[in-house]
């Protein structure tokens, strides 16, 4: 998760090999056929020639190298915020090992730097949202919405408490509307994989929550869609005509799918046994229900979580 002061000044600123797979935008695909989430990564290529020749000196040129072999959605994004004045705020230079293990918090703020630059993000009116080196969403209309601790009382265990508190529960967080439930879903989105990637190198904390953090806010996108169908029917009606914002739903409900599989067997270094439990709770029948109505695709029945059914 993104440290609680971080993220607040961010968000007022207003962040085995895989080959991907080719696949139309969800909204825009035919019905008739399943839309998958996948990107291209290589976690076990060779980049002990990196480790070896670390220095704090060249850590930046370091990470795009690692990540061109590993993830090369990482490296793109390192290059696109090179000159990003913050990241000595959040990369470890310490030792190769401690600066693997603080890209999750690197890759996930430098994400919502993009997402939210003013010139991408017009804050609650219409957002951002770096997806992959391929693939990054733009204007993609929001239409205000409704604080967020509104979906509170759909949240009945105390399997995300933590992030609860900081996000749902705090007077000024728990005060934003959609814009913040994507903008922390997206950059929980990158800041998984940059360090499912590099996993062998982690050798404390610091991304020991990276599985909790996607898995948690995929669950507040799908109870923010049930409070906004349930309670604000209106909006529910603008948002659900929206192609772009179905779209971008649609995706990030996939990718977490499939971040969280290729990170599962980390479980313990990158998450808690919690993240797989939230991952439960986000399956059941009526989170699926509201899904499926806003996107217009089905995911039940698909063969492969990452996928669509039709």
């Amino acid at each position: 998760m993104s440290r609680p002061r971080v993220t607040a000044v961010l968000l007022a600123l207003a962040l085995g090999a895989t080959t991907a797979v080719a696949v139309p935008a969800a909204a825009s695909a035919s019905p008739a056929e399943p839309y998958c989430y996948e990107e291209t990564s290589q976690p076990t290529a060779d980049i002990s020639d990196l480790r070896a020749a670390f220095t704090s000196a060249n850590w930046m040129q370091t990470l795009q190298a690692m990540y061109k072999r590993r993830w090369p959605s990482g490296s793109a994004l390192a290059v696109a915020q090179a000159k990003d004045q913050y990241w000595n705020q959040f990369v470890s230079k310490t030792s190769f090992d401690s600066f693997a293990e603080s890209m999750m918090v690197a890759i996930h703020e430098e994400t919502h730097m993009w997402d939210l630059d003013p010139a991408r993000t017009k804050w609650n009116t219409s957002t951002a949202a770096w997806i992959n080196a391929d693939r990054q969403a733009t204007t993609v209309p929001l239409y205000d919405g409704f604080p967020r601790k509104e979906i509170i009382p759909l949240i009945k265990d105390k399997y995300s408490d933590s992030m609860d508190g900081i996000y749902l529960r705090d007077s000024t967080q728990g005060n934003y509307h959609l814009q913040g439930v994507t903008a922390e879903l997206n950059a929980g989105l990158t800041g998984l994989p940059a360090v499912t990637v590099v996993q062998e190198f982690i050798k404390g904390v610091g991304a020991s929550n990276a599985r909790d953090i996607a898995a948690t806010n995929l669950r507040y996108l799908l109870l923010y869609l049930r409070v906004a169908k349930s309670s604000h029917p209106d909006y529910w009606a603008k948002i659900k005509n929206e192609p772009k914002l179905r779209d971008l739903v649609l995706t990030q409900f996939l990718r977490t799918a499939y971040w969280l599989e290729k990170s599962a067997p980390y479980t313990g270094k990158l998450g808690s046994a919690n993240a797989d439990k939230i991952t439960a709770a986000n399956y059941a029948p009526e989170n699926i229900a509201v899904l499926e109505e806003f996107t217009g695709r089905k995911v039940t029945g698909a063969t492969r979580k990452n996928c669509t059914a039709s």
